[in-house]
């Protein structure tokens, strides 16, 4: 059986009808790739069906568009990503934005961005304009800031300890996260680890008023129209939004990833041999028998100690 065969009688099987024992006419050559809507309109006359046919290819066809490949969307580079959504943008004006690995894009440092867009040239494999796929992403942002536009924001604790970037741009955006939160048109809930859960989802999704609803994979992303299925995640954002915290309670969470980064950051310093000797130095107290020297001596005569102990003594009594 060839694959025009196969399809025909999956779809006589999705349709309902038993296959017709007429046999399917042959493509006139090997190499004949029949398309989606001559496939379907064969299947459609085969077993009788063939009023059904035109509203099987629009499915079909929202099916397809609705599914996209990012290699193949970002072939040219990753600045069309993030300048062709730019008009559903400025139209829409309620933002319902759930995230559960990395702070969302609408909040990001430049840095941060850079890091993420860093991994997706590589693992894409596609044309490396990250300088210009972080200015568009920048410049996106003025959103924030302009119209009538409201946002609610979701995030899982988890988005605060992923570690995107170095320590520095870790640290600048859990800074820049603590401020865009006191924007008045902004809402913005964390979900503690630990919290009651309302909700079970695998995935972030972006929606855009009732109009859109936006799901990013590793390969491909969704966009979904269909009322039914934007109504379920506008259902399933509000509970995630009951396991949430705000205000101080969220700025807390903040908080504190920032200081247990700043911790583990000092812990893995003391392990390495030059952070064990500068920690040495910091807390040596001085011989009992060495005079302790004041700075007003180390700056009247630099590098030198009544004690005999040269430079290094003048400097550690300094700092003590």
């Amino acid at each position: 059986m060839n694959d025009h065969s196969r399809i025909f009688n999956m779809l006589s099987g999705l349709i309902g009808h038993a296959p017709s024992q007429a046999p399917l006419p042959e493509p006139p050559d090997d190499n004949f790739q029949p398309g989606t809507d001559q496939l379907l309109a064969t299947a459609g006359a085969a077993c009788d069906v063939g009023d059904q046919i035109p509203d099987l290819i629009a499915t079909v066809r929202a099916v397809e568009s609705m599914y996209v490949e990012w290699q193949r969307h970002m072939r040219a580079g990753l600045k069309q990503s993030q300048t062709q959504p730019v008009p559903l943008y400025e139209r829409t004006r309620l933002f319902r934005v759930y995230e559960n690995t990395v702070i969302p894009g609408l909040f990001h440092t430049a840095e941060y961005a850079a890091a993420i867009f860093r991994f997706w040239n590589t693992f894409l494999d596609i044309p490396n304009d990250v300088d210009e796929a972080v200015a568009a992403r920048m410049d996106r942002q003025h959103i924030l800031y302009a119209g009538r536009r409201r946002f609610s924001f979701v995030l899982e604790e988890q988005t605060l300890y992923t570690r995107v970037g170095d320590v520095s741009a870790m640290a600048g955006q859990l800074d820049r996260l603590l401020a865009v939160m006191t924007l008045p048109r902004i809402s913005l809930g964390i979900i503690p680890a630990s919290a009651e859960r309302h909700c079970l989802t695998q995935r972030s999704f972006w929606i855009f008023d009732e109009e859109r609803v936006e799901v990013e994979g590793v390969s491909a992303g969704l966009d979904i129209t269909q009322p039914r299925e934007i109504a379920l995640h506008a259902k399933a954002f509000a509970l995630l939004q009951q396991s949430a915290v705000h205000g101080q309670a969220a700025r807390e969470l903040i908080q504190r990833a920032m200081t247990d980064r700043a911790r583990n950051l000092t812990a893995v310093s003391m392990k390495s041999p030059a952070g064990r000797c500068r920690h040495s130095r910091r807390i040596q107290p001085p011989p009992p028998d060495r005079p302790r020297q004041c700075a007003l001596a180390a700056a009247v005569r630099p590098g030198v100690s009544t004690a005999g102990g040269g430079a290094g003594a003048v400097v550690a009594s300094v700092a003590m």
